[in-house]
């Protein structure tokens, strides 16, 4: 990393369930506007380090710091204020709300005022529902979802409803989005389009990700960096070309069985 300071630092997280270990002591940083992935096989921790971070779970030992303030102990939706949002590996979307109405959802931790502010109508309250139409408004546009803006989620296609999702977590303006199985269960083409967009909130909108997925192609061709974790430990990290030649990730994803791997993550879907 260079000399500028993280986005994101966790330090030596631990976490236990009774007698079995999620996480042993894993340590990553995370920049500014960088892609970050972590990979690893089925239960190698991955949910669990999201969670961490999201303050779903609260590791026994350790440390993830946001810009320097930590994070560990505060409640979820604290750290969904401070900046950190998420999309979810299952859709959670509303079905009978319509795409506009499912967006604003994610702007409602800024719009501040009271409930009785906003029954009376009073000028702040319609200023902040413009301000907030405003925003999810160029979010719309932004991901290309004008021309269902008004219909409700529940008659969409699975491909456009994971574009919707995206799209509420950006609501929520963060500085950091994790991003859970973006294209889980997507054909082709819907991969694609969700790969152009997760590169344009990188590019365009300069948010931080962080990236847990199963289609290793992708995460080849996207992260600027990849973390590897097998039974909650960390056993790799580096770029791309990097992790794909490290022998720890070949043996732990292929069994060493294997001399080509950068043809499997290339050209498979390896199980995440």
């Amino acid at each position: 990393m260079s000399g500028i300071p993280p986005l994101l630092q966790a330090d030596d997280l631990t976490l236990r369930f009774g007698g079995n270990i999620a996480l042993d002591k894993v340590s990553f940083e995370v920049a500014e506007r960088e892609l970050f992935a972590i990979i690893g096989p089925n239960g190698a921790g991955k949910t669990s380090t999201f969670n961490c971070i999201s303050g779903v779970y609260r590791p026994q030992t350790g440390s993830i710091r946001l810009r320097g303030e930590e994070l560990l102990g505060m409640r979820p939706d604290t750290v969904a204020a401070k900046g950190v949002a998420r999309t979810f590996q299952n859709i959670e979307l509303f079905d009978n709300l319509t795409v506009l109405e499912n967006l604003l959802l994610g702007r409602h931790q800024h719009m501040g005022g009271s409930w009785w502010q906003a029954m009376a109508w009073l000028p702040s309250a319609r200023r902040a529902e413009l301000g907030a139409r405003r925003d999810v408004e160029n979010i719309i546009e932004f991901l290309d979802l004008t021309a269902v803006r008004q219909m409700p989620v529940g008659i969409l296609p699975y491909g456009i409803k994971k574009r919707i999702e995206l799209g509420r977590a950006l609501a929520m303006d963060p500085v950091l989005l994790l991003l859970d199985e973006p294209v889980a269960g997507m054909n082709a083409e819907e991969t694609e389009d969700m790969a152009r967009f997760i590169l344009d909130v990188r590019d365009q909108l300069r948010i931080a990700m962080i990236m847990v997925e199963h289609d290793m192609r992708l995460v080849m061709d996207l992260a600027d960096r990849v973390m590897v974790i097998d039974f909650g430990q960390r056993i790799a990290l580096g770029t791309p070309a990097q992790v794909q030649r490290d022998p720890a990730v070949i043996a732990a994803y292929l069994g060493g069985a294997t001399d080509d791997v950068k043809g499997q993550f290339d050209h498979s879907e390896a199980s995440s």
